[in-house]
Formats: structure tokens, sequence, C-alpha cells
């Protein structure tokens, strides 16, 4: 796997420390918080859905 660096605030670089488990690297930390940011998004279009659409339930007949 090719690699890069990117630059990021000593700030954020011990918030990052901060989130990621023993033995675990950054690249790893910051693709579960991806991850994370994701599902986030998911749910919250889920909601903005229910919350602006009409649906007929499946169970009326």
């Amino acid at each position: 796997m090719s690699q890069t660096t990117i630059q990021v605030s000593k700030e954020t670089r011990e918030r990052l420390k901060k989130l990621g488990r023993k033995g675990q690297t950054y690249d790893e930390v910051i693709q579960n918080l991806i991850e994370i940011s994701r599902k986030a998004m998911f749910f919250n279009e889920l909601d903005r859905i229910t919350d602006t659409e009409e649906f007929v339930p499946l169970d009326e007949k």
C-alpha cells in the first residue's frame, strides 16, 4: 500500500492519539472515524426522510 504524509496540528495529533487504541495506527484511527461519519450521515439522511416524506404503512389493508 502506498502512503502519503498529511500535516495536522499537534493538537489534532494528540486528539487522534486519544481516540486510538494501543497498537492502532493513525491510519486505522482515521479509517474508523470515516466509517463512523459515514454511518452518522446515513442515519441523519434517514431522519430527514422520515421527517419530510410521507410514507404508507405496509401493514394497512
